[in-house]
């Protein structure tokens, strides 16, 4: 099975805001990563709007012919956001607004209550639930109990430990992603994957039906272009 590319381009969002103006024009990026090969576009709108802007939601939602991913907290703003635009996808993260990114999963068995209200929100909306989650059993199972449709493992650790020891860095996914199949549930991946360790991941995943990357992709794309650094990272997905 071939897990599809979803590029996050908040990092073109960030180079743009650098300097003010509208270069790069993050929708036109959008549409090239389409062209190039993208099976989809992953945004994550902050609220003090560091990178992507509501207004780059709006204006993304009317372009993207992909699958467009929004990730946030959800809270009144991202909410409205799901809402108006409707993307294909919701991906349910816990951050506060300070942090830096994206950096841990959800306590699912704590907020099971919230994630359980908003399964169903989504639904209504025709929007496809995914939360980031680690690889804690407990927070998978309560995953499944509060009806999410998708989780999204979180892989920092794995890329964190990777180099050091492959096997061991992934053991834990491995067994988290047996038991979320178990359960019913879809499995996408996200953080810190990058040219050296993607292939290896999805090896070991061959469930894994997406991943979302941003900063390393965009990084790979300053030395081997865009249209050639995601056809690199399409190839290791098949």
């Amino acid at each position: 099975m071939e897990t599809k590319l979803s590029v996050n381009v908040n990092k073109i969002a960030t180079l743009r805001n650098a300097r003010g103006g509208d270069v790069p024009n993050v929708v036109q990026v959008a549409l090239d990563c389409e062209r190039f090969g993208a099976d989809g576009i992953t945004v994550h709108p902050r609220p003090d709007e560091r990178h992507i802007t509501t207004q780059d939601v709006y204006d993304l939602s009317k372009a993207v012919t992909t699958e467009f991913n929004i990730e946030g907290y959800p809270d009144e703003r991202y909410m409205k956001l799901i809402a108006d635009t409707k993307p294909a996808q919701a991906t349910l993260v816990p951050d506060p607004p300070h942090v830096l990114t994206s950096n841990a999963g959800w306590d699912t068995k704590t907020n099971e209550a919230l994630l359980t209200d908003l399964a169903q929100q989504f639904k209504e909306q025709g929007v496809r639930y995914s939360i980031f989650v680690d690889t804690d059993l407990q927070n998978i199972e309560y995953a499944a109990k509060s009806g999410v449709d998708r989780i999204e493992l979180y892989t920092g650790p794995f890329a964190d430990n990777y180099k050091n020891d492959p096997a061991s860095a992934v053991k834990d996914y491995v067994t988290a992603a047996n038991r979320a199949v178990e359960l019913g549930l879809e499995l996408n991946a996200g953080h810190d994957l990058n040219l050296d360790n993607l292939r290896f991941f999805k090896e070991q995943i061959p469930d894994l039906l997406e991943v979302s990357i941003g900063h390393a992709l965009v990084a790979d794309a300053l030395y081997f272009g865009l249209e050639n650094t995601i056809q690199m990272y399409k190839r290791l997905l098949k």
